[in-house]
């Protein structure tokens, strides 16, 4: 039976804003049949108000068969209500295929809401991948996600969007560029006036420190693209941040940070809370391991090798490994070259008092001192909470439920470069980070109507709370290992 159905569905929200045009209605889907209680819908085309010629069909799919379709080899996901097949695709994504993968067979509305910046771009690339859409006896949602919940954060995003939230203050993230080059020069500065002995040494070495910490938070900030209005700027002004001031590699990092983004906290999804067998975090691997009798370290004293290891070796051993890894055997060349550039950058300017072994060294002795500081800020939010295989949850209480803040000061937000307040940016990655603190209470008023824990605590107890959580994975593992 065909049903007609017009442009507009009642109840269904536009993803890209009133005004926006429609995402792709003249598509159909790929010679597929129409079969296993699919319906067939005929979209008519609006124009001045009176209906046009009928446009091609378009399919009507269940959220049943549509979450048959979550393989590698057959992907389709839900975006207002629109079903796409991005099989194809996917490699092509410049957030990487993974970050697809993990949402195929789901309802992707509000993570590709969260995740672009410019929808009028965007929707360019999903028009020819448009194969049908929710039939209109199925929810916008899967039928076991709240609806008043996702409502309610959809409504409290365009407010957020009328308040001008997502607008960028350039005075802010110009002060932090600022803040980095006078680091990097007083640091060249000092050595080349007072020579490179041991006190300069280090003195510099802490300079380079902060200077790379605050380099890693505009990094953050621009692979977010919440600093300019074109993403091309935040791209390139990336590249500069991350790969000519820190040495890594953009692409690598954004590949793996979106897919901890999407999925936070999911096994196997996140990738950030794979640790080999290094560490063992949460509850479901520690088990596992236990049961197998897995035994590859001495996991009962992970919370106390975790000082030894995980703190000081993060950057300059793992990031930075991971990082050659991926630039050599995804041949980037362009990251290679920006990468390039900030050891030749080190070898021009610190190369003449050290020389080149020297000026490795002081490299590495940077990285050294700042990976306490970024592994301390970065797994402080999330390795105290919940950790799960995929639940497929509305996208509120994805991010809450995996996600803690630290309490607000000048202090903090300085030192974690705004990233006390996690949940607002994983709610809303491409918000600037100087608006985190407006949008907070908000959050906090909507996780309070619906029973959603909103998780706010003291620093030095969010540090602490890492090792705490270490103990108890390591406790779980010693159970299932012992177990007889």
């Amino acid at each position: 039976m065909t049903t007609k159905l017009e442009d507009k569905h009642a109840g269904n929200g536009n993803l890209v804003g009133e005004g926006q045009p429609y995402l792709g209605e003249k598509y159909q889907a790929n010679g597929k049949p129409v079969a296993n209680g699919r319906g067939e819908i005929s979209v008519k085309q609006e124009a001045n108000g009176k209906c046009g010629v009928p446009r091609k069909s378009l399919n009507m799919y269940s959220w049943q068969e549509i979450q048959k379709h979550n393989q590698k080899a057959d992907q389709w996901l839900v975006i207002n209500r629109k079903v796409y097949d991005v099989t194809g695709w996917a490699n092509k994504h410049p957030g990487g295929s993974r970050v697809l993968n993990h949402y195929a067979g789901e309802d992707a509305t509000d993570v590709f809401r969260a995740m672009h910046l410019d929808l009028d771009i965007v929707k360019l690339y999903l028009k020819p991948l448009l194969i049908g859409e929710l039939a209109p006896e199925e929810p916008s949602q899967e039928r076991h996600k709240s609806s008043q919940l996702v409502e309610d954060f959809r409504e409290l995003r365009r407010t957020l969007e009328a308040m001008n939230m997502f607008k960028a203050n350039p005075e802010f993230f110009f002060l932090h560029f600022v803040q980095v080059l006078i680091l990097e020069t007083l640091a060249w500065l000092i050595v080349w006036h007072f020579g490179s002995g041991w006190p300069v040494t280090i003195f510099i070495s802490c300079l380079l420190t902060i200077s790379q910490c605050q380099s890693s938070y505009l990094q953050h900030d621009l692979g977010h693209l919440s600093i300019f209005t074109k993403s091309k700027w935040n791209h390139l002004m990336q590249k500069l941040m991350m790969s000519h001031c820190k040495g890594l590699s953009t692409s690598w990092w954004n590949h793996r940070h979106f897919q901890h983004h999407v999925k936070t906290n999911i096994h196997p999804k996140d990738p950030d809370i794979d640790m080999g067998a290094l560490f063992l975090l949460g509850e479901l691997q520690p088990v596992k391991f236990g049961k197998m009798k897995i035994k590859y370290i001495d996991y009962e004293k992970q919370h106390l090798y975790f000082y030894m290891v995980g703190l000081p070796l993060l950057m300059p051993v793992y990031f930075n490994l991971e990082s050659m890894k991926v630039m050599c055997l995804q041949r980037y060349w362009e990251d290679i070259a920006w990468v390039s550039s900030f050891y030749i950058r080190h070898f021009i300017t610190f190369g003449p008092f050290y020389g080149i072994f020297g000026t490795i060294l002081l490299i590495y002795l940077v990285k050294f001192l700042e990976s306490p500081w970024i592994t301390y800020v970065t797994q402080m939010s999330h390795i105290p909470m919940r950790m799960s295989k995929e639940e497929n949850r509305d996208w509120l209480s994805a991010q809450v439920l995996t996600t803690c803040n630290v309490e607000q000061s000048i202090f903090n937000d300085w030192f974690t470069g705004h990233l006390n307040f996690q949940i607002e940016h994983h709610l809303f990655p491409t918000m600037p980070r100087h608006n985190y603190h407006k949008v907070a209470p908000l959050v906090r008023s909507l996780c309070a109507k619906h029973g959603l824990q909103y998780v706010n605590k003291p620093m030095l107890e969010a540090f602490g709370d890492i090792v705490r959580a270490l103990k108890k994975s390591a406790a779980l593992w010693m159970d299932a290992y012992y177990e007889t």
